[in-house]
C-alpha cells in the first residue's frame, strides 16, 4: 500500500520586542493597548491553526487505518478457509465508515479555513492533496472490485461503497476548485497595481492632476499601467526628471539615472511601496 504523503503548513510566529517599560505620562497607555491588541490577534491566529491541525491529524489518522484494513483484505482475499468473504466484507464496510469521515473531516477543516483569518495558499494544498488521497482510495478499490469478481468474491458493501464514494469526491473535488479559483482570484487581486507616468498638462488633461492635488477626482483610470507587483520591479521613465505624486515609503524604492541619464524608478520592497497606494503616479518633463 502507498505510504500517505502529508504536506506540512509551516507558521509564522511573530515576535513583539517591547522596550524597557519606564514610569511615563499616559502616552504609554497606546503603546500597551497596542500590544495587548496584537497579543489577542496572535492568540486567535495560534488558536485557529491549532484547531485546524487537530482535524488534520484525525484525517491522516483515519487513512492509517484505512490503508490497515486494506492490508486485511489483501491477506484475506489471498487466503483459504469459509470465512474470507466476512473478513472481507467486516474491513469493507470498516473502510466505508472511514471514508465518511474523513469526508466530513475534510468538509470541515474547509470551513474552518474559510472562517480563519489564515489566508495563507499552503492549507488549501493540504485539503487538494487529501482529496486526492480520497480518489486514489476510490481507484484502489474499484480494482479490488475487479479481482474479486474473478476470484468469484462479490461483496456488495463494496458496490455501495464505491458509488458513494465516487459522488462524493465528485463533490469535494468541485468545492476545491471553486476555492482554489476564489483563492487564485483574490491573490490577483491583493497583487494588482497600477502607474502612469507624464508631465503636468498630460496628467492634467486625464483629471489625474487638478489644481495641484493627484488623484483627488473621476480621473481617467484607463489611462493607467495595470501590473502585477510582484513581476514589476522597475519603472522606465525616459525622462531626465522625475517626481512621485503619490506617496510611497522612501525606503522601499530607489529613483536613479541611467547610462542615457534618464530616471529609472527601481522598487525594492513591493510589499511596503504599495502599501500606502495601488497607484503610482510620476510627474516627468
Amino acid at each position: 500500500m502507498k505510504k500517505l504523503m502529508f504536506l506540512s503548513m509551516a507558521v509564522v510566529i511573530f515576535l513583539i520586542t517591547g522596550c524597557n517599560e519606564k514610569k511615563e505620562a499616559p502616552a504609554n497607555l497606546q503603546g500597551i493597548a497596542m500590544k495587548d491588541s496584537m497579543q489577542n490577534i496572535i492568540a486567535q491566529r495560534d488558536s485557529e491553526i491549532n484547531d485546524m491541525m487537530s482535524t488534520m491529524n484525525e484525517i491522516q489518522a483515519g487513512f492509517r487505518e484505512i490503508n490497515e484494513a486494506e492490508n486485511r483484505v489483501s491477506i484475506a482475499k489471498d487466503g483459504e478457509g469459509t470465512n474470507k468473504a466476512q473478513q472481507i466484507r467486516e474491513n469493507i464496510q470498516f473502510i466505508s465508515k472511514r471514508m465518511k469521515e474523513n469526508r466530513a473531516l475534510i468538509a470541515k477543516l474547509k470551513n474552518q479555513l474559510r472562517q480563519s483569518n489564515f489566508k495563507g495558499g499552503e492549507m488549501q494544498k493540504t485539503i487538494d492533496s487529501m482529496v486526492k488521497q480520497l480518489e486514489d482510495k476510490d481507484t484502489q478499490l474499484q480494482e479490488l472490485r475487479v479481482e474479486l469478481d474473478s476470484k468469484n468474491i462479490h461483496i456488495t458493501e463494496l458496490d455501495e461503497t464505491i458509488n458513494n464514494l465516487n459522488t462524493n469526491v465528485s463533490d469535494l473535488k468541485s468545492e476545491s476548485a471553486q476555492k482554489s479559483q476564489t483563492i487564485s482570484g483574490q491573490d490577483a487581486q491583493l497583487n494588482t497595481a497600477w502607474y502612469v507616468f507624464g508631465n503636468k498638462s498630460e496628467l492634467k488633461e486625464q483629471r489625474i492632476l487638478v489644481d495641484g492635488k493627484v488623484l483627488q477626482s473621476s480621473f481617467n483610470k484607463s489611462y493607467f499601467t495595470k501590473i502585477d507587483i510582484r513581476n514589476t520591479k522597475e519603472i522606465k521613465l525616459y525622462s531626465k526628471s522625475a517626481q512621485l505624486l503619490t506617496i510611497h515609503p522612501s525606503s522601499s524604492y530607489s529613483l536613479e539615472r541611467d547610462a542615457n541619464k534618464q530616471y529609472v524608478l527601481t522598487i525594492t520592497n513591493s510589499q511596503i511601496f504599495w502599501s500606502t497606494s495601488k497607484y503610482l503616479v510620476i510627474l516627468v518633463k
